[in-house]
């Protein structure tokens, strides 16, 4: 029904963002298909009100009331671009505060020396719990640059928490975690791989702290969990949002809430696509956009499938964290380099196009 409207309405289109430096299209594409994967999973959240007893009912509507703020704060950037960042980690940090108090979602610990003893303190604990949520959120919201990119991720983290919560016994995460996976394949089959409909702030901030807090529930009502697990379930689009703040701020000298066109994910785009080179027609773009997408799953798997099967071990879960940190850092530094590792291009690029590129270049 969105992308109905906006051909024939222009509702949701936002055209004005054609000159920003992440832009990967060259036609107007409602930005709003949160809107869908909010109301899929709040519809989930009613049903589950309906059938499973008011109390886990309950839990599960106010874990969507204490989304709200987050989610509305991107719709309103979706459809005025208006909003600035800063203003959208504010409302994301008001809704971690309302799950911190309404629902106990609250970091109480982290296996972490030094962090376990700030989060002895309420005080503490308030401190880490908003600035994970907020900082995840913002997370999702940085790598939603390619067809089906941060849904997918997203997917497959809520797949892992999902899993985790049905094997320590607690059903109500995992059929939360299952509901949101729903909402998002219901998104992905009109973003993948056409790009019909993006996802838009308020999709991926809902989303971001939707699996947030769905990873610290689990934490709090399972002590059996690693808190490591979490983290590197998500460390992907977290990882990425550090590795940004330093290349903006200490290599660029650049204010680090500037965007940019440099992240892995355009890098990939941009660099390893080169069979697209040249051609701007909508239908190569979209193509090439939703072959880089695949690339980025694999990654994003490297660490999920790791905390899948360590999920209560933390030693073995912070090794796989310095090896993923590693691998990242030599991927982007090859790619810069314009030295993209062989299975990168064999993923992304097939045989008659590998043909058309040496005819090129010729």
């Amino acid at each position: 029904m969105l992308i109905r409207a906006s051909k024939s309405h222009a509702v949701g289109s936002l055209a004005r963002d054609s000159m920003k430096p992440q832009k990967m299209h060259v036609t107007p594409v409602p930005r709003i298909g949160g809107l869908g994967v909010f109301l899929g999973v709040l519809a989930a959240a009613g049903l589950h009100f309906w059938t499973s007893g008011q109390a886990q009912g309950m839990f599960a509507v106010l874990l969507m009331g204490c989304a709200l703020p987050a989610f509305l704060s991107g719709v309103v950037q979706d459809f005025t671009d208006t909003l600035t960042p800063r203003g959208r980690l504010v409302a994301t940090a008001v809704s971690a505060i309302l799950a911190f108090f309404v629902l106990d979602a609250a970091i109480s610990r982290t296996d972490i020396p030094g962090l376990d003893w700030l989060v002895a303190f309420g005080a503490g604990s308030l401190f880490l719990t908003v600035l994970a949520v907020t900082g995840i959120a913002h997370a999702v919201n940085i790598i939603d640059g390619l067809n089906g990119l941060a849904s997918m991720c997203v997917a497959i983290m809520l797949a892992a928490v999902a899993y985790v919560a049905f094997e320590v016994g607690d059903p109500l995460i995992g059929t939360l975690a299952l509901a949101g996976i729903g909402g998002v394949l219901g998104f992905f089959l009109w973003n993948f791989p056409a790009g019909l409909i993006f996802l838009g702030d308020g999709g991926a901030y809902f989303l971001g702290f939707f699996v947030s807090e769905l990873s610290i529930l689990l934490l709090v009502r399972n002590p059996t969990v690693s808190p490591i697990f979490p983290l590197l379930v998500c460390i992907y689009p977290v990882f990425e949002t550090l590795f940004s703040i330093y290349r903006r701020r200490v290599l660029r000298a650049r204010p680090p809430q500037l965007p940019d066109g440099i992240h892995l994910h355009s890098l990939l785009y941009r660099r390893v696509m080169r069979w697209a080179v040249g051609d701007r027609s909508a239908k190569v773009l979209a193509r090439r956009n939703s072959m880089t997408s695949p690339v980025l799953w694999l990654l994003c798997m490297c660490s999920v499938v790791p905390a899948l099967l360590f999920w209560n071990n933390t030693l073995v879960l912070s090794l796989f964290l310095l090896l993923f940190a590693l691998g990242y850092v030599v991927l982007y530094w090859r790619i810069v380099r314009f030295r993209s590792p062989r299975w990168i291009v064999f993923l992304t690029t097939r045989p008659r196009d590998l043909a058309e590129g040496d005819n090129r270049k010729t």
